[in-house]
């Protein structure tokens, strides 16, 4: 992928480079370039089995990849401050059914805080956002699906992280559950938070800033929605995949970049 360099490093949430990542014979991220600017919500969207999941754990370092570079927010990949400025959502909840709201969040907020202080001020603010303040003495187990979905965004967000690694977070949940999670996103955004969310759902991608569409490892465009639609002729995002994924056009292997100026 070229890289224009119009953003400047200090701008720039994610930077990676020549990412690669096999597993046997499969490779689940191929040589992937991706810039993610500080501030932006930004969309990697594709089925599932595209290396969606597994870029994410790389960046998060859950992951070893096998070879390449990154950089997050300005630290190597693999830093040991990193982990404190970042929240990560997995797509199956990590909780602790047998634990209340507050346990779990508490649990949490102790992994990154040596004291209670703050604490509770946090627990109304995420809570708040996805409107669980009420029953946060609920034992989690008593909890239906979307409610615990809602639990672990607020697990992710309880220490204040500048950057979000959001895998698959809605799906499974319903029309309303959906779009309530979106405000949440888009009042961190506005906070200066940077999310960086899975999704195969192309209706949610078209909320994101800038997407990056990955197919068998690789990031086959990137681009605002609109401009991957403008690109490619289409009038949604399922038929621009398709037509890029397709790889008998002149766009097959092809990553369309609009990095912006770096605002």
């Amino acid at each position: 992928m070229k890289d224009k360099g119009n953003i400047t490093i200090d701008k720039k949430a994610i930077y990676t480079k020549n990412l690669k990542k096999n597993y046997g014979d499969v490779k689940a991220v191929d040589s992937l370039d991706l810039i993610v600017k500080k501030g932006e919500v930004y969309g990697l969207v594709g089925p599932n089995g595209s290396g969606k999941t597994t870029t994410i754990k790389i960046l998060c370092g859950l992951v070893r990849p096998d070879s390449g570079y990154g950089q997050i927010l300005g630290k190597m990949m693999g830093h040991k401050s990193i982990p404190y400025s970042i929240g990560y959502m997995p797509q199956e909840t990590a909780l602790y059914p047998d634990l209340t709201i507050r346990e779990n969040l508490k649990m949490f907020w102790g992994v990154y805080n040596s004291s209670n202080k703050g604490y509770l001020k946090r627990e109304k603010e995420v809570l708040g956002l996805v409107d669980l303040y009420d029953r946060r003495h609920f034992i989690l187990s008593k909890l239906s699906g979307g409610q615990r979905h809602r639990v672990s965004l607020s697990a992710s967000m309880i220490h204040s992280p500048k950057l979000l690694f959001l895998d698959e977070p809605t799906v499974g949940v319903d029309p309303p559950l959906r779009a309530g999670f979106w405000s949440t996103f888009n009042r961190e955004k506005k906070k200066g938070v940077t999310i960086l969310i899975t999704t195969h759902y192309m209706d949610e991608a078209r909320h994101c800033d800038r997407i990056g569409l990955m197919r068998d490892g690789k990031l086959i465009a990137q681009d605002t929605p609109q401009g991957i639609m403008d690109l490619t002729g289409t009038n949604n995002l399922e038929d621009a995949f398709l037509y890029l994924a397709e790889g008998d056009n002149e766009f097959d292997n092809m990553t369309v970049n609009n990095e912006g100026d770096g605002k």
